[in-house]
């Protein structure tokens, strides 16, 4: 046999079987393809992009969406004045931000006259916008104020009339929630995705009243009893005027809740019986 073909090497057939082997592998993690098979073989053969561990159940109870990538751009990038998932990529259209945070712009809802800071009768006025009976809104309004009026003022002296300061609302965030909104007021795609594929039994993309539960119950955070309060407040107001006639409260208006749009659209609603 000569020198030149030691040096040619053997035809694919003939390789060894473990050199065989790497091939397929390498291709499937250069290759963006976009067919749950795909991305299911991957994650068998990379264990690193398993979203299930065998000894933590509460990963399989609670499942993400391993295909959120082939349905939104980059759903881990946290957007600043979009709500955004699947079905609306670009957020509620038609919708001005007016240049302010996702979170602003809920709250912005709740400023009546539009000069950047909220007033307990403001938000009493809002609530009963959108379908909240006077009681309700009445005590839900003096709770909220109680809570966020100090973190959102522009300096240390606290307001004596309880008032709320849009351009600081991402200090009145509070813990035990979906982390949907970021510690900047910024919309999460894909913590907001996570609400519908952990906690979306009965149907994928709304919640029952038990399943809102049982969210309220798994997010909380240790010893966190005022994010605990806040969160049971915030979803149970949110299902008391927004649920359909099965009640269910679906993806759609839950989205619109983060950006303010479902407000304006319930107020609409109201005034139009």
């Amino acid at each position: 046999m000569s020198t030149v073909a030691l040096l040619v090497p053997p035809p694919t057939a003939a390789r060894p079987p473990a050199l065989r082997s790497r091939h397929p592998a390498f291709l499937q993690r250069s290759c963006k393809l976009g067919s749950s098979r795909v991305t299911a073989a991957m994650s068998s053969s990379d264990p690193s992009l398993a979203t299930e561990a065998p000894q933590a159940a509460v990963t399989g109870e609670r499942r993400l969406n391993p295909d959120l990538q082939e349905q939104l751009a980059k759903p881990y990038l946290a957007r600043a004045m979009s709500a955004v998932d699947p079905s609306h990529p670009e957020g509620s259209k038609g919708r001005d931000s007016k240049g302010m945070s996702v979170l602003q712009q809920h709250a912005a809802f709740f400023d009546r006259n539009g000069d950047g800071v909220i007033y307990p009768w403001e938000t009493f006025q809002s609530l009963r916008a959108i379908g909240l009976g006077s009681p309700s809104a009445f005590g839900t309004s003096i709770l909220l104020h109680l809570v966020l009026t100090y973190p959102t003022q522009p300096g240390w002296m606290p307001s004596p009339l309880l008032s709320i300061h849009i351009k600081n609302i991402h200090r009145g965030k509070h813990g035990s929630d979906s982390e949907t909104y970021d510690t900047e007021g910024r919309f999460e795609p894909a913590k907001f995705d996570a609400i519908f594929s952990k906690f979306g039994k009965t149907r994928p993309n709304a919640l029952s009243e038990d399943e809102i539960k049982a969210m309220l119950k798994h997010n909380r955070n240790m010893y966190d009893f005022l994010g605990w309060a806040a969160a049971n407040l915030e979803w149970k107001l949110l299902h008391k005027v927004a649920k359909d006639k099965e009640g269910f409260l679906q993806r759609e208006i839950v989205r619109g809740a983060f950006d303010g749009s479902l407000f304006e659209r319930l107020q609409e609603s109201k005034k139009s019986t």
